[in-house]
């Protein structure tokens, strides 16, 4: 038997804020600060002759151009759902997101080159201009990081992130000069760079992987198929859901398209009423926009009738 599309409803909920509300000028205050300690950090660099603070230095480069793109992104991302992007302009934060991932990949296998290079011939450093620019660092990415730090999208928990890397970088950085002020170990500093690079690219990878599975209109991962199915055949009047498909916009906001079968004696006029309930279950979800088919028990044509997905 053929689809009932009378039972068709189309949702669209609003429980969160714009996508780029209040994000773009948090992204502009980290950027503005990125931007000018790189040009800080390039120079310290340069006068220590410090390749782990070189290798920041790139390192927040990178971020500083990600956190830029992010800006864009997120200023389109503001934009309303038009005719020829009838889902809005969210997913342009995921751009930035993956500029920013594989930006951090190249430049760390830069960096990770010259790390090892230096470790067959280790240079002396300068460990007390170091020590002062470790301290800024640490400073200087610590309020960046409070200003992205708690975001839901993918696009603030990848540069949320980096910033948070480089203060732990930082923090390593630190206590790497110390070491060389009192030892004058200089093989420590490319050491150092080695261990950093290796635990960017780690997290970089998992942030790489997020974004790409949402691009892939991948189940979310913080919503639960089984459980989601469950509670809706819970509600009164609904027997089974089947044909069911989840996606994320960004990583934050949900779409919903599922098949809800009801007893074949039950009203037309209340249909409405269940999926008036379904809409309601599932924004505390975050799907912010659902279509739903209700159909009669007795009129589901696929093999799939009458699974609880």
């Amino acid at each position: 038997m053929p689809h009932d599309h009378d039972h068709h409803g189309h949702h669209h909920h609003n429980h969160l804020p714009p996508p780029g509300e209040g994000r773009s000028k948090k992204i502009l205050f980290a950027a503005i600060l990125n931007i000018s300690f790189t040009i800080i950090e390039i120079i310290g660099g340069i006068l220590t002759n410090s390749v782990a603070i070189l290798s920041d230095a790139i390192h927040d480069l990178g971020d500083s151009l990600s956190l830029v793109t992010a800006y864009i992104a997120e200023r389109q991302a503001d934009r309303p759902a038009d005719a020829k992007r009838t889902f809005g302009y969210a997913r342009f934060s995921l751009f930035s997101a993956f500029f920013a991932a594989l930006v951090l990949l190249v430049g760390s296998t830069f960096i990770f080159i010259e790390a090892v290079k230096r470790l067959f011939a280790p240079e002396p450093v300068h460990a007390e201009g170091m020590v002062l620019l470790a301290i800024f660092g640490i400073i200087v990415n610590y309020l960046a990081y409070l200003k992205l730090h708690g975001g839901h999208s993918s696009n603030e928990k990848v540069l949320s992130t980096h910033l948070l890397e480089d203060i732990l970088g930082w923090v390593a950085v630190l206590i790497g000069a110390i070491i060389i002020y009192f030892t004058d170990f200089y093989l420590i500093d490319p050491i150092l760079t080695i261990g950093y690079t290796v635990f960017i690219v780690w997290h970089v990878i998992g942030g790489l992987k997020e974004v790409v599975h949402i691009f892939m209109q991948g189940m979310p991962h913080n919503f639960d198929m089984k459980l989601i199915s469950g509670e809706l055949m819970k509600l009164s009047n609904i027997e089974s859901v089947h044909d069911v498909h989840v996606w994320s916009l960004d990583g934050e906001r949900n779409v919903f398209t599922g098949h809800v079968v009801v007893a074949d004696n039950l009203p037309v006029a209340q249909y409405a009423e269940v999926r008036s309930a379904v809409v309601g279950h599932l924004s505390k979800h975050n799907i912010v926009h659902s279509t739903i088919e209700i159909e009669p028990a007795g009129s589901c044509p696929g093999d799939d009738c009458g699974l609880k997905s």
